[in-house]
């Protein structure tokens, strides 16, 4: 059976990855730093006779993310497809030059070392699948092609980074997929209810490239199915 880990996967755009993951006959890990959302994520998943785990996952604590892949041991022998999905927006409407360092760090932290340390720890099992892939969920916010509009800085340069870690994974890790998502903006408790796209748009491009495509695209940053400029 294939497997998958999410990160963030108990709710939005995390879950609904999950759950269609596990729809398609994978063992869903649901990665979540609060066990009782993550448990009734999990819960919720299996009903439909679906398998899927909770793993207990804060990706901002090394210690966290080390006892993780000890859990997962015990559940699974390797690795298919991971989801670097959790993120924070902490600063929105907040100006670069007035925001602080600490909340720089605690987005950067989670954001961007977040995914590179998870990734460095499920490396070995990530290695004895016969096709891994690692999908970093990032956003048109961390554009370089289209300059800065000033909002939600400390976010932004968060998701620039990931899709810079992105690319040294790809060096790292040659017999990898490894891409970065842009999910567009959706509707989620990040998002907001006036986003443009439902949880099912925003994940159907991270989905594909968990499943349908070619392992040997990689390297690429991407929205609806096609590499664009980052």
């Amino acid at each position: 059976m294939k497997t998958a880990l999410i990160t963030g996967a108990n709710k939005g755009i995390g879950y609904e990855t999950a759950r269609q993951l596990a729809a398609l006959g994978f063992h869903v890990f649901v990665g979540a730093r609060n066990p009782d959302a993550g448990k009734n994520a999990a819960d919720t998943i299996a009903k439909s006779g679906a398998k899927a785990t909770f793993l207990q996952l804060d990706v901002s604590d090394l210690e966290s993310v080390i006892a993780a892949t000890g859990e997962f041991a015990e559940f699974a022998d390797h690795l298919d497809v991971l989801v670097n999905n959790a993120g924070v927006l902490l600063d929105r409407d907040s100006a670069l030059l007035t925001i602080s360092d600490d909340l720089i760090r605690k987005t950067l932290e989670t954001n961007t070392l977040g995914p590179l340390r998870v990734t460095r720890a499920f490396a070995l099992l990530l290695a004895k699948s016969s096709a891994p892939r690692v999908i970093n969920v990032s956003s048109v916010a961390g554009q370089l092609s289209s300059g800065a509009n000033g909002w939600a800085p400390a976010y932004c340069i968060s998701k620039t980074a990931l899709n810079g870690v992105t690319s040294q994974l790809v060096a790292a890790l040659p017999k990898f997929a490894v891409n970065s998502v842009s999910p567009g903006w959706v509707r989620t408790d990040m998002g907001g209810s006036g986003a443009t796209s439902s949880v099912e748009e925003g994940a159907d491009t991270i989905v594909w490239l968990a499943t349908d495509a070619p392992q040997n695209l990689t390297g690429h940053f991407l929205r609806d199915r096609h590499p664009i400029p980052w």
